[in-house]
């Protein structure tokens, strides 16, 4: 059975997320209407859920195992980029609005408990706030580790209910900041998970038909008036389940450059800021016209992050990869 990258359509949606928050970043220092490039951020939650549930069930993998698995795969990338955004920020704080350089918060940041600004987690890589939420995400997976298969679902989906829950009754703080609705987008991913694993199947209409749904939601965006959860947290569940299940009954199109950026959407989303503020201070230098430069560094931002990818992540991966005993 196929899990994780095999499956060709979380890949796409992987690239896409990670694509849209880029542009989103870009189109919002150039003041351009791109809200929506922000759900990114919930497409990459419920897949988080998603991976996180195929990937461990039906697998002897204790919580010591797959929390050491996650940290490996997010910490040194993110240290990386932590590191270098701050030394970026320190000599040229000018390209730097709201990023706190403190080294109090540096070495918070590097610990994914960054200073909090209006009920919101604020390190020092602007976007690494997901990646604290991740954690506490994972925090919790890895307790569910200790239950059996099915008792894990229930307990997954209810103490993420119940954290979100608490969280309208807990004074401001980290526990309130961790307990926000959009935990749920993960255990909505757990649940298309879960159903994926035991053979759940949707006709390839119908799974189309939730991916359109998922779409004209984002791009109409009525639920703008509801919690982030709902606004964009609905849509990103409709289009993995629709996609996940389309693929199901027919293989996803072979699409290598955007399985490509699928593997490389970590760098994407850790990089894209700090390689957008690069593209910004070299478009600035050569004198490119105002008009011309938000395209320009939607492209140079992704290209920079794509080379941090094949040069940076992917040797990381490669060292960190466990070494298989050669047959006798």
């Amino acid at each position: 059975m196929k899990i994780g990258s095999d499956i060709a359509s979380v890949q796409y949606l992987r690239a896409i997320a990670a694509i849209s928050v880029l542009c989103f970043h870009v189109s919002e220092t150039y003041g351009l209407e791109f809200k929506v490039g922000a759900a990114g951020v919930d497409v990459f939650f419920v897949i988080s859920g998603f991976i996180m549930w195929i990937t461990t069930a039906g697998k002897p993998i204790g919580p010591r195992t797959f929390m050491w698995r996650r940290l490996a795969r997010i910490v040194p990338l993110y240290w990386i980029a932590t590191a270098a955004t701050f030394s970026v920020a320190v000599l040229k704080p000018q390209f730097f609005f709201n990023t706190d350089a403190s080294v109090d918060n540096l070495i918070a940041s590097l610990f994914f408990l960054p200073v909090i600004k209006d009920e919101a987690l604020h390190p020092v890589v602007e976007q690494g706030w997901t990646l604290s939420y991740e954690m506490f995400f994972y925090l919790i997976f890895s307790i569910s580790l200790l239950l059996p298969e099915f008792r894990r679902l229930w307990f997954l989906i209810t103490a993420l209910v119940a954290a979100s829950i608490s969280h309208y009754l807990l004074p401001a703080g980290y526990v309130s900041v961790f307990t926000q609705p959009v935990i749920l987008e993960f255990s909505a991913g757990v649940i298309v998970g879960y159903l994926w694993k035991q053979g759940f199947r949707l006709s390839l209409g119908a799974s189309i038909g939730l991916m359109v749904v998922g779409i004209l939601l984002l791009a109409s965006d009525p639920l703008s008036h509801f919690d982030r959860a709902v606004r964009w947290g609905v849509p990103a569940v409709l289009l993995l389940s629709g996609a996940v299940f389309a693929e199901r009954e027919r293989a996803a199109p072979k699409l290598p450059f955007l399985h490509f950026l699928g593997d490389a959407s970590y760098s994407i989303y850790v990089w894209h800021v700090l390689t957008g503020i690069l593209t910004t201070a070299l478009l600035l230098r050569v004198g490119v016209p105002h008009a011309a430069q938000p395209a320009l560094i939607a492209a140079g931002s992704l290209a920079f992050a794509i080379i941090c990818y094949l040069f940076i992540e992917r040797p990381i991966l490669r060292r960190m990869r466990p070494v298989r005993p050669q047959p006798a």
